[in-house]
């Protein structure tokens, strides 16, 4: 696919990544004067739900379009617990900007659907009655389609229908819109799609959407593809990859190196959220092998050359389970079980004990940059990325979804709160994710990739030399020019 578009609104550029060249848009608030135009025609835009990302997008999109007539309005279930939150933070009944959801998705001229993935395809049939002709539907996450294909249906004719997914969970979203008051164009990269274009205008109207959440670039992508290497992401690295790892290299440095259990948390767990992830961000994975000494860059090379094969073929086969429907499935059948045998958490268990200790006591300078733990989890990260390029997935979404969203977005939070908060606390289709493909991710890394590490003491050079040359370090440079201009902050 050429990953392409034209904006009668907005400026676009190209960028070369990798072996490509993929059009863009760059965000920022001095973008905000050209919404009113790419939403001409629209007097209302909808948010649908309070979940992980309604919160942040109805805040960010209400200040974005301050002062242009465009009212945002939220729409929950009547009695909804979300009722009270959404009031606390300005959108009330007294002043038009809080509704029951079907009267909200009704009247207005845009409607943003983020609501839960289960509630979705629950309800599609209503929501689509709901909606009035000429209206766009906004999705943030491609689940709708992959459930509607699997139900052999589609959007009605009569609207048009934009995907804007932003590249990471909804408190960064609005966490680094707020910091983007004081610093021009901190957020969080969105990719955006056009399904259905019925007025010539879809394409602006996405744009429109990402810039006013504060996304500081766009780019182009399908929600087909969206859909499959996000889900297919929160089961590998972004989250059920990132899961096993940790848990495994707990238990070996307990075991087997015989660390304290501060130490082995600090050695897996911290080492991971913390200065790996650091590097990454601003220097690339790429950065992490360059920053050790040149005995840790021979156990990371053994690492990484062990790991990588292993963790490709159970990569591709949850892709496979992706691409096939059958996740999708899972999460639409669970959806109907969990009110009467609802997940549990992991929290509770000794290793994130231990990490609480850990935390409250944190010392950053004192965290390792371990070189197993660093070789293991950039394997991961190289595997992931191979696999969606060889299924023509575009650099900026490999990119996004295998690296930015996790150390610009993810990690930061599981640094702050444990990788077992972010298990325990995120949305309904990735928990599900990270409980069926964690444990897949920590028993291979055990029985196979720690055993190969230990028996086979050479390098696999070619492999290396893949790693070293390989052209994704290029693309994540460029990307990186684009990335939020500070860290966030997590409160």
């Amino acid at each position: 696919m050429k990953w392409d578009f034209t904006s009668k609104v907005f400026d676009t550029e190209v960028i070369r990544l990798g072996d490509s060249e993929e059009r863009i848009v760059r965000g920022g608030r001095d973008r905000f004067a050209l919404l009113p135009k790419a939403f001409e025609g629209i007097r209302q835009i909808g948010v649908i739900g309070w979940g992980s990302q309604g919160p942040a997008q109805a805040q960010n999109l209400r200040e974005s379009l301050e002062g242009t007539g465009i009212r945002v309005k939220v729409g929950l279930r009547p009695g909804s617990r979300s009722m009270e939150s959404a009031r606390q933070v300005g959108f009330t009944e007294a002043n038009g900007t809080l509704g029951e959801m079907y009267e909200v998705i009704g009247e207005s001229d845009m409607v943003l659907l983020l609501i839960s993935d289960a509630a979705q395809a629950e309800q599609y049939e209503r929501i689509f009655a709901t909606l009035r002709p000429g209206a766009t539907l906004g999705l943030s996450h491609g689940f709708l389609l992959a459930h509607l294909k699997n139900e052999g249906k589609w959007f009605p004719e009569t609207i048009n229908v934009i995907g804007v997914c932003p590249k990471g969970m909804g408190p960064s979203v609005r966490r680094l819109y707020v910091q983007g008051k004081e610093i021009n164009g901190a957020g969080i990269n969105s990719s955006f799609a056009v399904v259905q274009d019925i007025d010539g205008r879809a394409t602006d109207q996405a744009i429109g959407w990402a810039i006013a959440i504060g996304s500081p670039y766009t780019f182009v992508t399908t929600l087909e593809n969206e859909f499959k290497s996000d889900v297919f992401g929160e089961r590998a690295v972004l989250l059920g990859a990132v899961h096993g790892i940790v848990e495994a290299l707990y238990r070996r440095f307990v075991m087997d190196k015989r660390m304290s259990e501060e130490d082995a948390f600090r050695a897996s767990a911290e080492s991971v959220t913390g200065p790996i992830s650091r590097i990454i961000s601003k220097e690339g994975i790429l950065g992490v092998y360059r920053a050790l000494s040149p005995q840790d860059q021979l156990i990371f090379a053994r690492m990484y050359t062990a790991a990588y094969p292993v963790l490709y073929g159970l990569m591709v086969e949850i892709y496979e389970e992706v691409a096939s429907g059958n996740e999708v499935r899972s999460v639409v059948a669970a959806g109907k079980r969990l009110a009467k045998y609802p997940m549990g958490k992991i929290d509770a268990t000794r290793m994130w004990r231990v990490g609480e200790r850990v935390r409250a006591t944190r010392v950053e300078s004192a965290i390792p940059l371990h070189p197993e733990t660093a070789g293991l989890y950039c394997a991961a990260m190289m595997a992931q990325i191979d696999l969606l390029l060889a299924h023509g997935h575009s650099y900026s979404e490999v990119c996004n979804e295998s690296v930015i969203e996790a150390v610009d977005s993810l990690n930061p939070y599981m640094h702050a709160r444990g990788v077992a908060y972010m298990v325990d606390n995120c949305s309904t289709t990735a928990r599900l994710g990270a409980r069926k493909w964690g444990p897949r991710f920590d028993h291979l890394i055990e029985q196979e990739v720690f055993t190969a590490f230990d028996q086979q003491p050479q390098v696999d050079e070619d492999r290396l030399h893949a790693f070293v040359q390989h052209s994704v370090h290029q693309a994540l440079a460029v990307c990186a020019q684009l990335r939020p201009p500070v860290d966030i902050s997590v409160v």
